[in-house]
């Protein structure tokens, strides 16, 4: 088979696999970007977050995370649901955390879109990516296609918005590469207002120290209190730059059973929340993505929003 035939396989097998879309780039040195991701890491706009400086050079070139790399196969998957917590006064969690932990839904998938590839073509050397690994991921679906990256620094779709996870194959097989698209955010300014911390502090620059994502999840130390009163009741996660987005009301429901809430926490109260024990939290959030926080650092989010 050809390139453009093994391509556009690849794409229809994606698709069968539920991905909402799926673009190639080359795998190569990310030279634009490199002088970006210094400076952001200069200016500890990524905060305690020392991973981040880790694997500065496999960050930028997927052939040192894959020997013989020649694609990155750009991937996104919906997350949207038109399910809402329905106490008002609860704390908020973020969407994304609604049903099972989304790397292993996902990842279960990838390595079904890699089988198929050794299947179908052979012997190919390639790794699967969500979030979990030194992988400019919205740099790479922006360069296959997928989206541009918006004010507030995450992939925008003019179809489906921004409600997505984005996952990556690199595999060290030369496939038909897409090209980029254009930016459609024009003089809009939504999220840089709505930012209640002013992470978002200039277009398309964020400082995650003042990020509500990260202040809750990340940040392993207590919240700074110049963030008390600001934090607009969000206990995990944050989808306020989100909610604001004109492109996001192009964004419909997700089909993948797995991100259906397994528990019903989503009618918690807010008492709930606040009087939750270990025991409630490990049953109820055991194939949650919310684990990432533990308990202990649950708890700690809960305490400052009440104080």
């Amino acid at each position: 088979m050809n390139k453009e035939k093994i391509t556009a396989d690849l794409k229809a097998k994606a698709q069968n696999l539920g991905f909402l879309s799926c673009g190639i780039s080359k795998a190569d040195f990310l030279e634009e970007e490199a002088p970006s991701l210094e400076r952001w890491l200069n200016d500890n706009h990524h905060g305690k977050m020392a991973y981040m400086e880790r694997n500065f050079d496999k960050r930028l070139d997927p052939r040192k995370l894959v020997s013989g790399a020649k694609s990155v196969v750009s991937l996104t998957y919906n997350y949207y649901s038109r399910k809402k917590q329905s106490d008002p006064s609860a704390p908020k969690i973020a969407m994304y955390t609604y049903g099972e932990d989304y790397h292993r839904v996902i990842k279960k998938k990838l390595r079904l879109l890699l089988n198929y590839l050794h299947e179908t073509v052979g012997d190919i050397n390639g790794r699967v990516f969500v979030d979990s690994a030194p992988v400019m991921e919205r740099q790479w679906a922006q360069k296959s296609g997928l989206g541009w990256q918006g004010k507030n620094t995450l992939l925008l779709n003019k179809k489906v918005g921004s409600y997505f996870f984005i996952a990556e194959l690199i595999i060290d097989l030369e496939l038909q590469y897409d090209g980029p698209t254009t930016d459609h955010c024009g003089t809009c300014t939504a999220c840089i207002d709505a930012c209640p911390t002013q992470a978002i502090y200039a277009p398309y620059k964020m400082d995650a120290r003042k990020c509500i994502s990260y202040l809750t999840i990340e940040l392993r130390d207590e919240i700074p209190f110049e963030f008390k009163d600001k934090m607009e009741n969000w206990a995990f996660g944050c989808d306020i730059c989100q909610q604001v987005c004109p492109w996001n009301k192009f964004a419909y429901p997700h089909n993948e059973p797995a991100f259906e809430p397994e528990s019903p926490w989503l009618d918690f109260k807010e008492s709930q929340w606040q009087e939750m024990t270990q025991e409630v939290f490990n049953k109820v959030f055991k194939n949650s993505a919310l684990k990432r926080t533990k308990f202990k650092g649950l708890k700690r989010n809960l305490e400052f929003l009440k104080a």
